[in-house]
């Protein structure tokens, strides 16, 4: 394997969790998602993740305290899932294949309505919110356009290209042996 750290990058909905799951299944690599972490991070400060993400947005030592241990966790072998992991990559001068995905508001939110269980009325507002708030955080604390996508290896609409395909294309474009 050429590259044996992928990151998988995109925005809520735009299927970075299936394609690394699919990724590490036909890969046999280990697989971080900074979500999970971020939600863990929540729960330890013993608040909801909305309220999380907002403290977040206010205080830096939290997006800090998710970036040191997505860092932690990017060793050989593994896929790290999440929305700045490969800028963080990047910024840190870690060797990685990075990988962005796209996909149109109406189909992210219609997938987290889906994956919910909610209809997507419900949802698009908090998607949106969400989003605003990351944008803030991102550019603020480390200076990140999430619309420049100059550092990545591979964009690529997940509209278009079913996980599988992605998952190909990932596994071709970095070199990566599958079991």
């Amino acid at each position: 394997m050429i590259n044996n750290i992928v990151t998988i990058s995109g925005l809520p909905g735009s299927g970075t969790s299936t394609a690394a799951r699919f990724l590490a299944q036909k890969t046999g690599m280990d697989l971080s998602n900074s979500g999970d972490v971020f939600r863990s991070l929540a729960k330890e400060h013993g608040v909801s993740l909305e309220e999380f993400s907002e403290m977040a947005e206010r205080d830096s030592s939290f997006d800090l305290e998710l970036d040191q241990r997505m860092l932690e966790l990017a060793k050989s072998g593994t896929i790290l899932e999440g929305r700045l992991t490969g800028q963080l990559l990047h910024k840190e001068g870690i060797a990685s294949y990075k990988v962005w995905l796209e996909a149109s508001l109406e189909v992210r939110v219609k997938r987290i309505a889906r994956r919910e269980g909610v209809e997507p009325e419900e949802i698009r507002q908090q998607v949106i919110m969400r989003e605003n708030s990351e944008f803030k955080r991102y550019s603020k604390y480390y200076d990140i356009d999430l619309a420049d996508k100059g550092i990545y290896d591979l964009v690529t609409d997940s509209e278009k290209h079913g996980p599988e395909e992605i998952v190909d294309k990932i596994i071709e474009g970095a070199s990566i042996e599958v079991c």
